[in-house]
């Protein structure tokens, strides 16, 4: 049995970092993260304020949305501070300016895609709804906060926990895509192919973690795709819609088929499921034999294993 286990585990075999109590913590980090500012007196503040910035109640309340989920980032600095996972906390600093970069392209230019084909075969149609500067770059920056929440979650804290206790980076690439894939599964209209391209996304955006070392480029991927479909082009993101959007989706003109889901959107399709794959097929291919960007625990799983062996 110690044998086997050795095939699995890394030296380091911390009982806190076991991918059963990783994912939960990451639940509880999410759920009492956004709790944080839900408090009836924030709430409103807050609210008021948006109110200011987009003119519209929904579209306050729709923004307010977002922004609690700066409460995630305020837990996940709370978690990081043991000295055991201030490596995990330094994912921050980490990735380059161009990683970054490439991850809002893809994701941006990958739901663009979608949008476009949809559009082309005429599922549905759009049209010019406004464009008012501030609130438009007032929902880039808490599409970010909501996004990049998600990310450090997932794909920074509960990423770099399995790193740390398991030997293939498949389990951590799995489990997190897995546990953020869950997250949506009380969204409107979600379907069993709409999951799976989430889970797909959550692997997208491991893949930019373990061969670039960019918690950053999976942010920035992940706002591209948020922002791009619900505010961009108006159309439901994991099944919600936004009041206020550059586009808006004629809504009753919208069909289902092989580009759209009228339930949740572009994310429940078999296209999307092919760019998913595709992205994921290209990711692979450009980083073929180049191994992990960074395994930030090599250097400790080194030490112990030294430790054991004498």
């Amino acid at each position: 049995m110690k044998e086997a286990l050795s095939k699995i585990l890394r030296p380091t075999k911390k009982w806190y970092d076991f991918f059963i109590l990783g994912a939960i913590l990451s639940f509880i980090m999410i759920f009492v993260g956004q709790l944080l500012l839900m408090r009836h007196t924030i709430g409103e503040a807050l609210v008021d304020l948006f109110m200011k910035i987009t003119g519209s109640e929904g579209s306050a309340q729709f923004m307010y949305m977002y922004f609690t989920f700066l409460g995630i980032w305020i837990m996940f600095t709370l978690f990081c501070l043991p000295k055991r996972n201030h490596k995990i906390l330094g994912s921050l600093k980490r990735g380059t300016f161009g990683n970054a970069m490439a991850g809002l392209a893809v994701g941006f230019g990958s739901n663009a895609l979608c949008v476009l084909l949809a559009a082309l075969h005429k599922d549905i149609f759009l049209s010019f709804n406004r464009f008012s500067p501030l609130p438009f770059f007032a929902f880039l920056f808490v599409v970010m906060i909501q996004s990049g929440a998600e990310e450090i979650t997932d794909r920074s804290y509960l990423y770099q926990k399995l790193r740390r206790r398991y030997k293939s980076p498949v389990v951590a690439i799995a489990v997190n895509s897995l546990v953020f894939a869950s997250l949506h599964l009380a969204n409107p209209g979600v379907t069993f192919l709409s999951v799976l391209n989430i889970f797909l996304f959550g692997v997208t955006a491991s893949l930019f973690i373990y061969e670039y070392d960019g918690l950053w480029g999976a942010i920035l991927m992940h706002t591209g795709w948020n922002f791009s479909q619900s505010i961009f082009f108006g159309l439901p993101n994991s099944g919600i819609v936004s009041e206020y959007s550059l586009f808006r989706l004629e809504a009753a003109s919208a069909r289902d088929s092989f580009f759209y889901s009228v339930a949740f959107g572009i994310e429940g399709t078999l296209f999307c499921l092919i760019v998913e794959l595709t992205i994921i097929a290209v990711l692979i291919l450009i980083h073929k034999g180049k191994g992990e960007a960074n395994d930030i625990w090599a250097e400790d799983c080194a030490r112990l294993e030294a430790i054991e062996t004498e």
